[in-house]
């Protein structure tokens, strides 16, 4: 539970999970409910809702987990509508494109990305102070992991297997 715990810290941000509900196979999270607890072994593949996993010391989530983050109070940047399309396709973002800032500002720090629906497409990193840096054309925060990520995998393994 601490990986997990200490990744949601990152965005300033606290999510109440019953502990009991989560179990741990492997490398890997899962949130279950009571019932489907009861029933599961302790030899499954997957089971109730991914949360995420942990490689060597870095926890990876799902995309389950920052939506659930996301409905919190959290640090987290509304971008327009192109800014949202860019980011989706791996880019980072520009001040230009952030319409709003909720949280902290701060270089260093994690941030969700939001659209304008408030729709969760990934994360980042903070790489300048937003309040202190006027230039508009300079990317202010990094993808780390965007929702076009999976299709992206897709496209190189399915490239790989033509060749």
């Amino acid at each position: 539970m601490k990986p997990i715990k200490d990744f949601v810290g990152q965005f300033g941000a606290n999510i109440d999970l019953d502990e009991s509900l989560i179990v741990k196979k492997q490398n890997r999270y899962f949130l279950l409910n009571e019932d489907l607890k009861r029933h599961v072994q302790r030899d499954f593949f997957y089971a109730g809702v991914y949360l995420g996993k942990v490689k060597g010391a870095i926890f990876f989530p799902s995309f389950t987990l920052l939506a659930m983050i996301a409905e919190k109070k959290a640090n987290k940047v509304i971008v327009d509508k192109k800014t949202a399309w860019l980011f989706i396709c791996g880019r980072d973002i520009f001040k230009r494109g952030i319409l709003n800032v909720t949280g902290s500002k701060r270089k260093g720090g994690y941030t969700l990305i939001q659209n304008e629906h408030n729709e969760c497409l990934g994360f980042g990193k903070i790489l300048r102070d937003m309040s202190e840096e006027k230039n508009r054309h300079k990317v202010f925060v990094k993808n780390i992991l965007d929702i076009g990520d999976f299709l992206r995998r897709e496209k190189r393994a399915s490239f790989k297997h033509k060749i």
